[in-house]
């Protein structure tokens, strides 16, 4: 929980777009310090100017959360200049879909790399430093926020990678915030479950390295991209209200942050089939007609 967001620091990676942009916004109005990371140049350079131009303290950095090095470096140069931070977002994140089996190693490494050691980077880079500065000010408040998916609550077909991603975030978020409690009363932690929001995730391939480079896409990949489209394109809530959200959770200590509340009669569903030790739901059961499509689509490849 944060009380009082003047005057404290915030790292916040992906923020050259999307959540890590619209939080900067909010954080800049707030009169915090901001570190801003993101693997995009030119939208890191256009986020950082907005950000001064608003009078925010700025270190901006080009980082690959995925590199341990890179991070460790991050780190360094966030402690070195302004100390501990007490908001810390980890939520730089890829999107990849297709037939769970038609993934290549480059597409697992790609995602899992973002996805999940990026924010395994933040947590294990950001936390010490943080619980150090709790040790020696006991009015020090921290809050580190891991950004998953509803994805990470449900398991719908055709997007596997990125369900086991978003699946690891919520469970390293939640034993993170089991584990501050044990150790501090000062740092908390909160996982971030959006549903489909405009945020340039479906455009991930923009930022993808060379090293990792995807092979022709499959048919269900195709797919896949397809529908992501437009199911984003089609969002409601915005980035912004996303972000509002956020803010709003670590000032009152909330820790599932959800974008659409009423998409959880799905996870419901899910976790009353896993006590009951019943096979897995329909995914569509609520929207038949986009699972007949995607089967039919599926089945003409």
């Amino acid at each position: 929980m944060i009380e009082n967001f003047k005057g404290k620091t915030a790292v916040l990676t992906g923020a050259g777009s999307g959540f890590g942009l619209e939080c900067a916004r909010i954080g800049a109005k707030l009169g915090m310090n901001l570190v801003l990371v993101d693997v995009q140049q030119d939208a890191l350079d256009k986020a950082e100017a907005e950000m001064k131009a608003q009078g925010a303290q700025v270190l901006a950095r080009k980082v690959d959360v995925s590199n341990a090095q890179a991070m460790e470096q991050l780190a360094a140069d966030v402690k070195a200049r302004f100390g501990a931070p007490h908001l810390v977002f980890n939520n730089a994140g890829v999107g990849a879909g297709g037939l769970v089996w038609e993934n290549s190693v480059a597409d697992w490494e790609w995602v899992l790399g973002v996805n999940l050691w990026g924010v395994v980077h933040g947590v294990r880079l950001f936390t010490p430093m943080m619980l150090e500065a709790a040790k020696a000010d006991p009015s020090y408040q921290g809050h580190i926020v891991n950004t998953a998916s509803m994805a990470g609550l449900l398991t719908p077909p055709n997007m596997g990678i990125y369900n086991v991603s978003k699946h690891a975030v919520v469970s390293l978020t939640e034993t993170l915030y089991q584990d501050l409690h044990l150790v501090s009363d000062q740092i908390s932690a909160s996982v971030l479950c959006p549903y489909f929001v405009a945020t340039g995730i479906n455009q991930s391939e923009r930022n993808r390295p060379s090293a990792l480079a995807a092979d022709k896409p499959t048919a269900s990949q195709l797919i896949g991209q397809a529908q992501t489209d437009k199911a984003v394109g089609s969002g409601k809530v915005s980035a912004a209200d996303v972000a509002q959200k956020v803010f709003d959770s670590v000032a009152n200590d909330q820790f599932y942050i959800y974008s659409h509340p009423h998409a959880l009669g799905n996870v419901q569903s899910r976790m009353e089939a896993i006590v009951q030790g019943i096979n897995p739901p329909d995914p569509f059961a609520a929207r038949p007609d986009v699972g007949e499509k995607l089967r039919a689509a599926l089945k003409a490849c």
